[in-house]
């Protein structure tokens, strides 16, 4: 089956793009174009959302990655591409990419936005994320996923220098094992038992002490014996 990677530039505080949608402040040298171009070779397909598509759009280009056997924007409102050699959906992203995902090829970029990304993490089929950590901080703009994207865990697979900008291209493969949330109790969280404070014993994730029966019926004696 063909793998679904994340392969996208981001600043240190997780934005790949400035809330203009401008990709100004991403740096690039003959070395990590270098780097970029080697990389593409990995893929036959690329899938975008309709913002991704429009960054190219305004500057006149029509079909981004033409080496590309196929390429997929996925829009609600933009109908077609003015180039053949796009192919524009309102399909179901899941769906759509689900089934190429299931044909022979090559892998498939995903190359953003956010929200496309958020989509596809939620329907696990996202295999790998390929990050290009740039060194600044951006300081607000479009993050690497949505907000509210489901919680997800992910092994470290790589780290490489592309290029003497400082960029660092990390690789992490999904892991198997899913994240789930913290099991929160009904009477609040950090509660013990009755709703009392937790106790030692029940912070340390073990079940509360029991006291002896016999304890209990000596307690009661002492209790009857100072009335």
């Amino acid at each position: 089956m063909r793998a679904l990677v994340y392969y996208v530039a981001t600043s240190l505080d997780g934005f790949i793009a400035d809330p203009q949608d401008r990709y100004d402040a991403f740096v690039v040298d003959d070395d990590l174009l270098a780097f970029h171009t080697g990389y593409l070779d990995r893929f036959d397909a690329v899938v975008m959302g309709r913002r991704t598509y429009d960054i190219g759009l305004a500057l006149g280009v029509t079909s981004p990655y033409p080496q590309m056997a196929e390429q997929v924007v996925f829009s609600r409102t933009l109908t077609r591409s003015p180039d053949p050699a796009v192919t524009v959906t309102s399909d179901d992203p899941v769906a759509a990419v689900r089934a190429m995902k299931a044909q022979d090829g090559g892998d498939i970029w995903l190359c953003g936005g956010g929200d496309l990304a958020a989509q596809l993490l939620a329907a696990d089929l996202v295999d790998e994320l390929v990050v290009k950590l740039n060194p600044f901080v951006m300081g607000d703009g479009i993050p690497l996923f949505a907000p509210h994207t489901a919680a997800t865990r992910w092994h470290h697979a790589s780290t490489e220098t592309a290029g003497d900008l400082g960029i660092q291209v990390l690789t992490y493969h999904r892991s198997p094992t899913a994240v789930r949330p913290p099991r929160r109790d009904r009477r609040g969280a950090g509660r013990g038992r009755h709703g009392r404070p937790p106790t030692p014993r029940e912070r340390a994730g073990g079940p509360p002490r029991r006291t002896p029966p016999r304890a209990i019926q000596a307690a009661r004696a002492s209790r009857r014996g100072n009335r």
